[in-house]
């Protein structure tokens, strides 16, 4: 097992799942812990503060790590989260920055309901989850890398999408049906609300790769996480988390 990748794992499992936040953070984290979650405070104590007020407030967690990965000093992670015997569910999108020793060091997240049945009948966080074709992570994140920027982003070239993603393209986004042609259908919409500004992170092994990234929805500033399964060179797969930008942070900031 990466020596990262279980760090953030415990991080999350034993620090919030069991209530143990003070001696996870402790434990997980390096000499400095900057924080850019909505809500939480910079370092170890704004880490502790905060969960201690939500473990009390939420005494039922049921927390399932689906999906995660390393690449390099980076950490990904999507997380599903029951919340009090079903009150709440939620899914976490989480990257995570390490340091020599493989403590983290800098926390980002993404937070997003969890959707219990999409158009095509999937869920937010079903589906594929081994992480197979080892050799093809560089290839795969620069495909990703190529559709954002040449494509999703303003002024890319829609025509270009056939390129990237398969016709036969599964859908985890609450309100987008399977198919190619279902998410061209929102890529060419006339009143489209969505656009991506800027990759702030992107985190690949294999054939899966998660980016995080600065949008717009509107006149609204989001954080956008996306995740992405690819089979020869196509992205074939996808689940995404979105979260406005806060106008006012206890931290340095969302990105």
């Amino acid at each position: 097992m990466n020596a990262k990748l279980e760090n953030a794992k415990r991080l999350y499992l034993e620090g919030i799942r069991d209530g143990h936040y003070e001696e996870a953070v402790h434990k997980y984290t390096g000499d400095r812990y900057t924080q850019h979650s909505t809500g939480v405070k910079d370092g170890k104590e704004g880490f502790i503060e905060f969960f201690r007020e939500f473990t009390t407030r939420n005494p039922d967690r049921d927390i399932q790590i689906v999906r995660g990965w390393a690449d390099g000093q980076y950490v990904f992670l999507q997380a599903y989260q029951n919340i009090n015997n079903g009150h709440r569910e939620w899914v976490t999108t989480d990257f995570f920055d390490t340091d020599e020793q493989d403590r983290i060091i800098e926390h980002w997240d993404v937070i997003a309901r969890y959707a219990p049945q999409t158009p095509s009948g999937h869920t937010s966080v079903d589906g594929p989850t081994e992480i197979t074709d080892l050799d093809k992570t560089e290839a795969n994140k620069a495909t990703v890398r190529a559709l954002m920027e040449q494509v999703l982003m303003r002024g890319g070239d829609l025509q270009r999408v056939d390129e990237f993603i398969a016709e036969e393209y599964i859908q985890h986004n609450a309100t987008v049906a399977d198919g190619r042609d279902a998410f061209k259908e929102k890529l060419f919409a006339p009143d489209r609300k969505l656009w991506y500004d800027e990759i702030v992170l992107q985190v690949g092994q294999g054939n899966f790769v998660a980016t995080l990234s600065k949008a717009s929805f509107g006149e609204q500033a989001y954080a956008q996480v996306d995740i992405f399964r690819l089979e020869n060179g196509k992205i074939v797969e996808h689940w995404d988390n979105a979260e406005p930008v806060p106008e006012v942070n206890v931290n340095g900031g969302k990105f």
